[in-house]
């Protein structure tokens, strides 16, 4: 196979780090595992042979020992959720960039460059993944949980017999929330003859993990590198030893975050939600120096849940690790370092002290994942809030390591109003992940109606079938072959409707809100996924058939926000309301005429 003259690498991507061509290009050499999939996601190939500036023509002339110019770079990109399965989304083929020449001089650099942007390729890749309400998390970090985007075909089954096992390997979708991703350079030439072939590939680019998250040009210092910053990081490392790692961050922009004991704003949560999630992307699930002996295994990880009275003083203590079992392992004994997962996990009350796996406050050796079961007190009548957090624990002796922020929620013990409920949503948030909020306020429901009207012939007003000769008393009846009577179909004809388009358009009202907190949830407004919950017969339909996957009456139910505008701030009135309009997504069925 040909080659290249001079050599080829690896001069832009977004991962990169201070000894490569990236190095004092770009402010602290972008050094991010986690990108987002809606930002720019630049590759670029320096092409460097001697004596050829950006302004020159590849020639065949230069070709000599099966070696040649080089005149365009097929970028393959490639993506994958770490399940050990690579899948092509398509190939690009950039010729070189336009040349460059020095501002003062005119001269141009050495060398061609080819650059790429391929993040509305992978774009489409990534949407959503929803856990199940009132479920701990998902069934698996690879497929997710009820994911967005294509509906699989469902018409495979494995297995032998008429009606095969009641499972197929070939119609589940792969998580819709966070992708890996890599591209490799291959490289066409020009020969002797002025043909362009192909020289082979080169070095892979650094893997990186994509979510689909945005971030804001006025205020989000998440476009940049923040992994060893002070706002903290969206993905979890191996914690170093000398302090604790409290700057990680969940996916979500909920102010209802700290970083020490001091409690902000606490997120209102009542004591019947069933779907309260955290979610968060880990990069590594061991911990630096963990268990004080150079043994960075962890054996455990958790959500440590912390429940206080009104007075603030401390109550319960407890964990939940349902995500857990998700986990990659080392040798099934513990956690292993490389992770690049996305995780999840139900902290809401009523799944809480509802479930059975909550854990000791210490884990003891065993079979992984060494949990006892905790049979203490949970969320009680007396808890006016909880905090949670992620905690690491060593593998050889146990020692626990915060390695996250806290998230505060308060109990809202506030009764159901009747006949009216209360509307939970969910949303795909700017991080990301999935944000919830409960309105309870002048709840509105109604129809919007609009209808197709044709016009038909009328029918025959002047002859009726007679039927004085048959006397009062009606014994042929066999003259009559249907209700129909001749000429007088009156009940048709004239303008009919075709066809009925309805929606149901429903609003509420948020709680007065501060600036921050409606800060955070005018992000509502602005998602392209919004659910709320809905008990019907339909979803209570789902849990009687299958209570594991779907452990609730309740389900998501995806709805359109209609709001043109909100006010988010009003400085005279201080706080605000958000009246949230909304109609179903699946529409009103109707007949057809």
């Amino acid at each position: 196979m040909a080659g290249l003259n001079g050599s080829a690498s690896w001069q832009i991507q977004p991962l990169d780090f201070n000894s490569s061509n990236l190095a004092g290009s770009f402010w602290d050499y972008r050094f991010n595992y986690l990108k987002s999939v809606n930002d720019p996601l630049r590759y670029q190939i320096l092409w460097s042979s001697a004596g050829i500036t950006e302004g020159e023509e590849p020639s065949s002339n230069n070709f000599s020992g099966g070696n040649g110019d080089l005149v365009n770079v097929i970028f393959k990109v490639e993506t994958s959720v770490g399940d050990g399965y690579w899948e092509e989304l398509g190939s690009i083929k950039k010729s070189r960039d336009i040349a460059n020449k020095r501002y003062n001089n005119g001269s141009q650099p050495d060398g061609h460059r080819f650059t790429v942007d391929i993040s509305q390729l992978v774009s489409n890749e990534l949407s959503y993944s929803l856990c199940p309400i009132n479920k701990g998390t998902w069934q698996s970090n690879y497929y997710g949980g009820m994911n967005g985007g294509l509906t699989m075909q469902d018409n495979v089954l494995s297995g032998t017999g008429a009606m095969g096992t009641p499972i197929s390997s070939y119609n589940v979708s792969r998580n819709g929330t966070f992708r890996r991703l890599r591209v490799t350079p291959q490289y066409e030439i020009i020969n002797s003859d002025g043909d362009i072939v192909s020289a082979g590939s080169g070095v892979e680019s650094n893997n990186i993990t994509v979510i689909n998250s945005v971030n804001q040009f006025e205020k989000d210092s998440l476009y940049y590198n923040t992994i060893n910053g002070t706002t903290g990081s969206y993905l979890m490392t191996d914690e170093p030893s000398s302090s604790i790692r409290n700057s990680f961050k969940f996916l979500s922009r909920c102010n209802n975050t700290s970083t020490s004991s001091t409690i902000p704003f606490k997120k209102p949560i009542r004591v019947d939600e069933e779907a309260e999630f955290l979610q968060f992307f880990m990069f590594e699930g061991d911990s630096d120096n963990i268990g004080g002996t150079g043994n960075n295994s962890v054996g455990s990880i958790g959500l440590k849940i912390e429940t206080f009275l009104a007075n603030g003083s401390a109550e319960n203590t407890f964990y939940v690790r349902e995500f857990e079992d998700n986990a990659t392992l080392a040798g099934s004994t513990h956690w292993a370092a490389a992770q690049q997962l996305m995780f999840i996990q139900n902290i809401s009350p009523s799944f809480i002290n509802g479930s059975n796996v909550l854990l000791k406050t210490t884990p003891t050796a065993g079979t992984f994942p060494y949990w006892n079961t905790y049979s203490g007190s949970k969320i009680t009548a007396s808890t006016s809030h909880y905090r949670v957090s992620v905690s690491k624990f060593a593998l050889n002796n146990f020692a626990e390591r915060r390695c996250s922020e806290y998230r505060h929620y308060n109990i809202d013990r506030e009764d159901e109003k009747i006949p009216y409920d209360f509307v939970r949503f969910h949303w795909l948030n700017s991080v990301g992940g999935i944000d919830s909020y409960t309105a309870k306020r002048d709840v509105v429901e109604g129809l919007t109606i609009s209808r197709d009207v044709i016009e038909r012939k009328s029918g025959d007003r002047t002859w009726y079938q007679d039927d004085e000769n048959q006397g009062s008393n009606i014994t042929n009846t066999s003259l009559y072959h249907s209700d129909t009577m001749r000429g007088g179909d009156i009940y048709k004809g004239g303008r009919e409707v075709s066809s009925i388009n309805a929606e149901r358009v429903k609003s509420v009202y948020t709680e007065p809100l501060n600036k921050s907190v409606s800060k955070w949830l005018e992000e509502m407004m602005l998602s392209p996924n919004v659910w709320i919950e809905m008990d019907t017969e339909a979803t209570q339909m789902g849990k009687k058939r299958n209570p594991y996957l779907r452990p609730s009456d309740k389900e998501y139910i995806p709805v359109i926000i209609t709001n043109s505008d909100i006010e988010t701030v009003n400085q005279e009135a201080g706080l605000v309301k958000f009246n949230i309009e909304y109609t179903l997504a699946h529409k009103v069925q109707t007949q057809r005429n």
